[in-house]
């Protein structure tokens, strides 16, 4: 019986401490999401409607001015489609050549292979902003300025990539390449048919989260970029907020429009990136 008494009772402390931490887990996530549902609200609120008090959390009349507004005189759509060709050649050349890089460090054998990667690891503690006049002075030289490439080429290859697809690779076993070279398989033959079709959830991973740095970059586009028809949208959903007054429900717009391909592409692709964190890394 005592026995019996001491397992109810641990069954009931174990309850109630999952009660708390649920709700903990709710309440955190009421904290994250509360931002951006009234940012979707305020985008379908009139104009006299934003400032109401007390506030809203939704409109009593939506309305969709402001994004025909965003679309008819901010010329969105070119800026979409510039942040769409940096983002969408970016994350190609990053998965490709991380990728190769990661192949090489995982599986090839070459003189000071684990002292280089240590080398590049080591580069990760330099901030990025220390490295953007020189970048800035190297690309003028080539005269990359105020163009595509002046975006993508800096961002072509990441430290954090290489060290992600690197860890991955490691897991993979070494006998499946050995078996491929017994066939005559070339390294390169190799890393295209037999590595890279079991590293689509790390891939998966690494584009999910190249896509979003460079979608969202605003430092460097504003950097780069001269004129106003390069602009990718963070930098044009910036110059919306005028210098004596903003249009509140504009910006919220243009925000709305900038973060739902982020949002859908990590739906459909979330099971890959769970995959590829937790399997990340497994092996030494």
């Amino acid at each position: 019986m005592a026995n019996w008494a001491g397992f109810q009772k641990y069954k009931t402390i174990k309850t109630i401490e999952k009660f708390w931490l649920h709700m903990a887990l709710l309440l955190g996530l009421l904290f994250t999401i509360a931002p951006f549902v009234w940012m979707v609200s305020t985008s379908f609120k009139p104009g006299g409607g934003i400032f109401s008090y007390p506030p809203k959390w939704f409109p009593d009349h939506p309305t969709l001015e402001w994004y025909r507004q965003l679309f008819k005189d901010v010329d969105f759509l070119l800026h979409f489609k510039n942040s769409l060709i940096v983002s969408i050649t970016t994350t190609f050349f990053n998965l490709f050549f991380c990728s190769l890089a990661g192949y090489a460090f995982a599986k090839l054998r070459f003189l000071g292979r684990d002292k280089i990667f240590t080398l590049l690891m080591a580069t990760l503690m330099v901030p990025g902003q220390i490295t953007m006049i020189p970048v800035f002075l190297f690309l003028k030289q080539l005269g990359l300025l105020n163009s595509y490439w002046g975006l993508i080429l800096p961002a072509s290859v990441g430290i954090f990539g290489i060290f992600l697809v690197r860890q991955f690779m490691m897991t993979i076993p070494d006998d499946l390449i050995e078996a491929a070279r017994i066939d005559g398989c070339s390294e390169f033959r190799i890393y295209w048919n037999v590595i890279l079709p079991l590293c689509k959830p790390v891939l998966a991973t690494l584009g999910i989260f190249t896509f979003m740095g460079s979608w969202n970059d605003f430092l460097w586009p504003l950097i780069v970029m001269i004129g106003e028809e390069r602009y990718t949208l963070p930098v044009a959903l910036a110059n919306l907020s005028g210098q004596f007054a903003t249009k509140f429900g504009l910006l919220m717009a243009g925000a709305v429009v900038v973060v739902m391909p982020i949002i859908l592409i990590f739906v459909f692709a979330q099971k890959y990136v769970i995959r590829g964190i937790a399997t990340t890394g497994l092996k030494e």
